[in-house]
């Protein structure tokens, strides 16, 4: 198939994102005001709660088996090693451009942790819908692609909230320790109000401290931080959509679970033709949700552009050529099925924009969080034409 042909191909589900994310940001604009700041945060409550895990838990136990999910091993690894290798480019970049400290977790995160679920959600059914794809049969394509990206989005999840989390809390907790040390030595030292007996009337000196009281409150500290850690790894694990990922497994995994509520004889089909329904309104949805959230990279920030420039090279050049690298390695080494969409599927993986949950984190912790609309604005926009090259290429290297 033609280079071209394939770049129609790519070209398509782009246009199509690029569309309803405008007609998304448009609907948050002043102008129309139908997706404000809390429109969208209860809209996307509706898609992480019911929307997403219905079309995971559709697509996953109506195409995985066991032996599926044996072979897809590999993509586990997959996302590590983006994670990996955009951290480790994000670091060298931190090392070059020496940004503000609040910006050094904010920077790495930008650089490792993909958007690999709700993009891919779009993209991956978009482009097998086409024409020309060169994964064959558009409805078994778009249907087991669909079991790959939910199984993608699973563990980008769980990477994202240990990974990534640990980044933006660590530079935040940096950044604002930098700021209390700033404000204490301004502050004129009160000691020089007091006489010689005013520490001798409290009893106490700096120096009296017990030493393992101070030990006691470092210690308490350590501890509330990593129950806080695993606290969000719980609260990940437990998410609707994963939640909904591990049923689906194990409905498709377990014959006789499968034949209750797949296939034309199933009784209780109606079940799954419901989710299907509900399913398939969490990709218009989150698209708008995303063209309205990126209304918020308009806001002045102070980014050098040298910082954009280097987070976007990282992104779409870098990664994705580190990508193609890994799933070639991968396949030569006999560790991938033969199924050219798995393998296009594990190269996109490599190319997507950051992952929205970033800017979850930045509010959480309340550091950088006009910086990260702007790299938010500049990543998305420029996904537009990466993804669609990249996935010309793809699917030029695999056809």
């Amino acid at each position: 198939m033609g280079f071209w042909t394939l770049l129609e191909v790519a070209s398509m589900p782009i246009l199509q994102v690029l569309l309803i994310s405008s007609l998304g940001a448009f609907m948050a604009s002043d102008y129309l005001n139908l997706l404000p700041a809390d429109a969208r945060r209860s809209l996307n409550k509706i898609v992480f709660i019911i929307f997403t895990p219905s079309l995971m838990f559709a697509n996953l136990a109506k195409t995985v088996t066991l032996e599926d999910i044996i072979s897809w091993w590999f993509m586990i690894v997959n996302v590590g090693i983006t994670f990996l290798v955009g951290g480790i480019l994000g670091w060298i970049a931190v090392k070059l451009l020496k940004p503000k400290p609040h910006l050094e977790g904010l920077i790495i995160s930008m650089c490792s942790s993909g958007n690999l679920g709700n993009i891919m959600l779009i993209i991956v059914p978009a482009i097998c819908e086409q024409d020309g794809n060169p994964f064959g049969d558009k409805t078994v394509c778009s249907t087991v692609g669909l079991s790959y990206v939910s199984f993608s989005m699973a563990l980008g999840g769980l990477y994202i909230w240990t990974y990534t989390y640990h980044l933006i809390r660590t530079s935040a907790a940096k950044y604002k320790q930098i700021l209390a040390d700033e404000e204490s030595s301004k502050e004129p030292n009160k000691d020089l109000e007091g006489n010689e007996k005013t520490h001798l009337l409290n009893g106490t000196t700096k120096h009296d401290r017990e030493p393992s009281t101070i030990e006691a409150q470092k210690e308490a500290q350590l501890w509330k931080q990593i129950l806080g850690f695993l606290h969000k790894i719980l609260e990940e694990l437990l998410a609707p959509p994963t939640i909904a990922a591990i049923f689906g497994f194990i409905f498709g995994a377990v014959t006789w679970l499968r034949n209750l509520i797949i296939g034309e004889n199933a009784p209780l089909r109606v079940i799954e033709d419901t989710v299907e329904l509900l399913g398939d309104g969490t990709i218009p949805c989150i698209t708008l949700i995303l063209g309205g959230n990126l209304t918020q990279g308009f806001r002045k920030a102070r980014l050098k552009p040298v910082t954009i420039i280097a987070v976007l090279c990282v992104r779409y050049i870098l990664l994705p050529i580190a990508g193609i690298g890994v799933v070639k390695a991968a396949s030569h080494l006999g560790f991938l099925p033969s199924d050219p969409l798995y393998h296009f599927v594990l190269m996109l993986q490599f190319t997507v924009p950051p992952a929205m949950n970033i800017g979850t984190m930045t509010q959480l912790f309340d550091v950088a969080q006009e910086e990260c609309s702007v790299l938010f604005l500049w990543t998305y926009l420029v996904a537009a034409v990466a993804l669609t090259v990249w996935s010309t290429v793809f699917m030029w290297i695999l056809s």
